[in-house]
């Protein structure tokens, strides 16, 4: 099966590389991307804000996702559940010690989510109340490329014509 993802930036990003992030991401470092079009937009515009620059872009890229489940070591996280809190928990402390995955796949915890790990980190809200907070929000989904293996997976297909998706 073929996937699209889409990368938001101030930027066009044709050949992807791995950075290291400037602050802890829920996925630790890597590659970022999402399937859905206005998330991605919306951070492209977020960046654009962020980076003071004149310019925003989405890239686009297909991905064999068969093919990168059987050749790549995969984390999927079908829903925002405890194994998700503690995974997302761990890299923003940047504290994760676990297996180094190569693609990692989840929802995104969104600013509104910051606020509830927030509490939760400063121990105002137990796992249970965090998760029934979390699961009342309508999270969109992020795909995470952390190895140069993984990023090998993306072809560039094209950039996304901002202007005509603004209104999505």
């Amino acid at each position: 099966m073929f996937m699209i993802v889409f990368h938001g930036s101030d930027v066009v990003v044709k050949k992807p590389i791995l950075l290291m992030p400037k602050h802890t991401l829920d996925f630790g470092a890597g590659f970022y991307t999402t399937t859905n079009k206005k998330q991605a937009v919306n951070f492209a515009n977020k960046v654009m804000l962020r980076n003071s620059s004149q310019t925003k872009a989405v890239s686009m890229y297909e991905i064999d996702f068969d093919k990168m489940e059987r050749t790549l070591d995969v984390l999927k996280f079908d829903a925002p559940d405890g194994e998700w809190l503690d995974f997302i928990f761990a890299n923003r402390q940047g504290i994760y010690k676990g297996k180094q995955y190569d693609v990692v796949l989840g929802a995104v915890a969104d600013d509104t989510i910051y606020r509830v790990f927030g509490l939760y980190e400063a121990e105002l809200l137990t796992r249970e109340e965090t998760l029934k907070r979390l699961k009342i929000r309508k999270l969109y989904n992020q795909v995470t490329f952390c190895t140069e293996k993984a990023l090998s997976n993306l072809q560039y297909i094209g950039q996304l014509d901002i202007e005509n998706e603004e209104g999505i």
